[in-house]
């Protein structure tokens, strides 16, 4: 299926748009971190494997914190939020210098209100009706998650294939590894994947930071590769 004008222009928008670099980059690595005192480790082991993103999890009472310190002392990370599921975890993302966040699910005050402040913000839809319901508020970039259990990539190629014309664009997380990457990024409708297999909670709790670069290291280059093919 070819990519309409509007997909590639999100492939390749503006370089300020949190999401048109998240698609330059192609792997989110979707991070749990239970201390804030290893988000500047972590920031650093990314960086080293030449992942320069990071989603943190609301599911952690460190997130806001965490998001904090890498604001301040790695802002070359893009560093969003993640199960963003109400509007105070939204402003507590906002507030502690996040640059994007997303959602499980779609929950149409919080695309509003993320709108209504300009601040990047994906909801989370699984079916065509979730996507037809984002795409009237104005969402052109959500994660289709959880995007194992929903059907796989043949699943998410024909829920999108009605809104291409839209330039409707997903990050597939949820059973997303580094086994079948590549079968999502050969999506049209897919500009980048999320992931928890690059930086596991007790990887991280143990100090695994050189691990974690490893991984980040060979997504990327595993994403690069399946990039330069279809070129």
């Amino acid at each position: 299926m070819p990519a309409s004008s509007e997909m590639t222009s999100l492939r390749r928008p503006a370089a300020n748009d949190p999401f048109a670099r998240i698609a330059a980059i192609g792997v989110v690595p979707v991070i749990a971190i239970e201390n804030a005192e290893d988000a500047i480790p972590l920031a650093d082991a990314l960086l080293e494997g030449g992942l320069p993103v990071a989603e943190i999890t609301f599911r952690t009472k460190a997130a806001a914190r965490v998001l904090a310190k890498l604001s301040a002392e790695r802002p070359h990370l893009l560093a969003g939020a993640g199960t963003v599921l109400d509007l105070a975890s939204l402003e507590a993302a906002r507030e502690s210098g996040a640059q994007f966040a997303v959602a499980p699910g779609f929950d149409a005050r919080i695309v509003e209100a993320a709108a209504k402040r300009g601040f990047s913000f994906a909801p989370g839809v699984m079916t065509p009706s979730d996507i037809s319901a984002a795409a009237a508020h104005g969402v052109r970039v959500a994660k289709f998650f959880p995007a194992g259990a929903a059907g796989g990539p043949k699943a998410l190629e024909a829920i999108a294939a009605p809104f291409a014309h839209l330039g409707f664009a997903f990050m597939p997380t949820g059973g997303v590894s580094f086994d079948n990457l590549d079968d999502w990024l050969k999506l049209n409708s897919v500009i980048a994947v999320g992931g928890t297999w690059i930086a596991r909670p007790q990887d991280i709790r143990e100090g695994r930071f050189a691990e974690i670069a490893k991984r980040a290291r060979a997504a990327m280059e595993k994403a690069k590769a399946l990039r330069e093919a279809r070129a």
